[in-house]
């Protein structure tokens, strides 16, 4: 169905993006600065998404994160600032992955994260040790619910998360996405203006017999 609730806030569009300086709001880098790739192929998180985001998830502390169409890396950053121990980001641009790959060495998280250059849902396969440890898992994919159901049926698929991993997705309020993916079922949505983000939690195999 498609997401509803209260309104807080509405992203720019895509083409208002170029040159865009984002913040960490919270934790060790709270304050501080990195970019946001320009052009039409990414769509920053606004900063009282992730704010209203990070505030339903924690406590973050030494968990493990892959950040899925991953942009400027601002979902996964948030969460080493928080206290994560280890971010794998996939981003399948390449002038996004050059704007990724500068905002991890300037602020200093080259050593707590891995870039993996993979297109989705495809990639999946190719990260599914980084996905069987991860504790929480953050997909912002391109709007129109096509990507999105699709990287949920692969992340849902048995084996590829471990029970109890939490997935969150940010898409349009008007992009269907469904109650249950696999092993994924939805938890909890929340919409901030044109944005909504899903929650899903891994469940266990139902019994054979």
């Amino acid at each position: 169905m498609a997401c509803t609730g209260r309104t807080l806030d509405t992203p720019r569009r895509l083409d208002e993006t170029a040159g865009l300086q984002m913040r960490v709001i919270a934790g060790r880098l709270g304050g501080r600065r990195f970019q946001s790739p320009g052009g039409r192929t990414t769509r920053p998180t606004s900063d009282r998404v992730r704010e209203s985001l990070f505030m339903m998830l924690e406590p973050l502390s030494s968990l493990r994160v892959v950040d899925l169409f991953a942009g400027s890396g601002a979902l996964g950053i948030e969460a080493l600032s928080r206290g994560a121990a280890y971010a794998d980001f996939v981003e399948p641009d390449p002038a996004a992955r050059a704007v990724l790959e500068s905002n991890l060495a300037d602020l200093e998280l080259e050593d707590c994260s891995k870039v993996w250059p993979l297109l989705l849902p495809s990639g999946l396969k190719r990260v599914v040790m980084a996905l069987g440890q991860a504790d929480l898992v953050f997909m912002d994919p391109p709007y129109g619910g096509g990507p999105a159901q699709a990287t949920l049926a692969g992340l849902g698929e048995r084996g590829t998360l471990r029970f109890g991993a939490r997935v969150v997705v940010e898409h349009h309020a008007k992009d269907i996405l469904p109650e249950q993916s696999g092993s994924l079922l939805r938890t909890r949505e929340r919409q901030y203006g044109e944005t909504c983000l899903s929650f899903y939690r891994t469940q266990p195999d139902a019994p054979s017999g």
